[in-house]
């Protein structure tokens, strides 16, 4: 039977290594990509980033995981991700306040699978195509990330 290793990722969400343990030659204190500082564990409850599961290694590595198994919490590139796209939300003109409080609700149903998830997807549908193609392009790269698949799916069809 085999277990899961630790993840190593850096706080932007880039995978460092899913063999944290296995492999400590790919061990980095700083991220490559964006210079940012890893984590292995959740910073909320202190249990280690799931990994890769060592009876199935693969060297091609899994998208980093939006929140702990152990908490639920989301980890911190989830979070900062959700703070961009919140920002943009405000930023966007061509909503009402009323509108703009209303996608930044909906985010939170976007990037967790819920019961909420088809009424989220279909306001932030709307919502962002009023907003306009740049608001919308950029809250997409913003979220394509982190949404759930079936939020992906309904917004974007990917």
């Amino acid at each position: 039977m085999g277990t899961y290793d630790t993840a190593q990722i850096c706080i932007n969400g880039h995978v460092i290594t899913e063999y944290y343990n296995e492999f400590p030659q790919f061990r980095k204190k700083y991220c490559s990509d964006c210079g940012a500082s890893t984590i292995t564990s959740c910073q909320n409850c202190n249990t280690p980033i799931r990994g890769g599961y060592s009876e199935s290694f693969t060297s091609s590595q899994s998208p980093a995981p939006s929140f702990c198994h152990n908490c639920g919490k989301p980890y911190p590139w989830v979070e900062s991700k959700l703070k961009a796209a919140r920002e943009l939300s405000d930023e966007t003109e061509n909503l009402t306040d009323d509108e703009r409080e209303s996608l930044k609700k909906s985010l939170d149903d976007i990037i967790r699978d819920t019961p909420q998830t088809p009424l989220a997807t279909t306001r932030f549908k709307k919502l962002a195509a009023k907003a306009g193609k740049v608001a919308a392009d950029g809250l997409r790269d913003i979220l394509i990330d982190i949404a759930s698949e079936a939020a992906k799916k309904a917004i974007w069809g990917v």
